[in-house]
């Protein structure tokens, strides 16, 4: 009896031994689509009013977790029943995310001054307004569902290539979905209190000495670091999608040459394919406003 308690105790200490092993495999692999999926999603999370920042990200993090919930078995399903589903899937992301970067590469360099002028209406409106909160938090959520279908992708695909069982796979691919929302929603959260934090300690120094300044740093720092968001978001759409294209498209992975580095191919491509949707949606957008006339 106590050998048999034993034995299923050693079961349970190698399961947790591979599952960790995996997991840490799998968050390596995906550490730089959690690098880029904070730089998105920092970048939809912020830009509202000082009172809303929390429940706003709050919403976009339960969003993040529905997400999941829904990604996990889908996936387990599919690799079950029909493998090439997923790629096909993780394409049509790349296509969405490909396209939400260049379009607002576009918005920037011929349309700032339409930009501007919503910017100027949207300004005259109510900063917490309802709608406009709701739109952003859905455009978060529907980035943050892309980029975990990868990063799930990834780390099944690093327990597959371990040749574990089906349980260390669901726990381990389960781990790295907890860590990549709670690791990325986490500093996102610090990054939107950033200026919070920096009048707290100004507050406690009595705006004298190395505190202070440190605050006011935290401060004055807050809007740069919005703003450089904002563009590592843009890029790291790009990037991620063209990754997709060329590690799931066996055309355009030999397409190539290997003397280009990685990175600049993956943002190449990803323009190329952005571009594309950017024109077809476009088009699809006049015809449909033709029609309505």
């Amino acid at each position: 009896m106590a050998s048999g308690f034993f034995a299923i105790l050693d079961d349970i200490a190698a399961l947790m031994d591979d599952v960790a092993m995996t997991s840490k495999l799998a968050t390596k692999k995906t550490a730089g689509i959690l690098g880029d999926d904070l730089a998105v999603n920092a970048e939809k999370a912020t830009g509202f009013l000082a009172s809303r920042e929390i429940p706003v990200l709050w919403a976009i993090t339960k969003g993040s977790f529905i997400n999941k919930l829904i990604i996990l078995p889908v996936v387990f399903v599919l690799n079950w029943l029909y493998p090439p589903a997923i790629k096909a899937a993780l394409i049509i992301g790349g296509v969405y995310l490909a396209y939400e970067g260049v379009e607002k590469i576009i918005e920037y360099f011929f349309h700032r001054a339409k930009k501007s002028q919503e910017v100027i209406e949207e300004s005259k409106l109510e900063e917490d307004d309802e709608n406009s909160e709701k739109a952003k938090v859905s455009s978060a959520i529907k980035t943050d569902f892309i980029l975990s279908l990868e990063i799930v992708i990834i780390a099944l695909g690093t327990a597959m290539e371990k040749q574990h069982d089906l349980i260390t796979q669901v726990i381990s691919v389960s781990i790295v979905a907890i860590i990549a929302t709670i690791g990325v929603y986490g500093i996102v959260a610090l990054i939107v209190r950033m200026d919070d934090a920096g009048f707290y300690l100004m507050r406690k120094s009595d705006n004298k000495g190395f505190m202070s300044s440190f605050g006011e740093t935290l401060i004055k720092a807050l809007p740069l670091v919005i703003k450089g968001l904002a563009v590592l978001g843009t890029i790291a759409l790009i990037l991620v999608s063209g990754g997709i294209f060329i590690h799931n498209i066996e055309y355009i992975h030999h397409l190539i040459p290997h003397s280009i580095p990685s990175t600049i191919a993956e943002f190449g491509v990803g323009i190329s394919f952005g571009l594309v949707a950017v024109f077809l949606m476009t088009g699809f957008k006049k015809m449909k406003g033709l029609v309505k006339k």
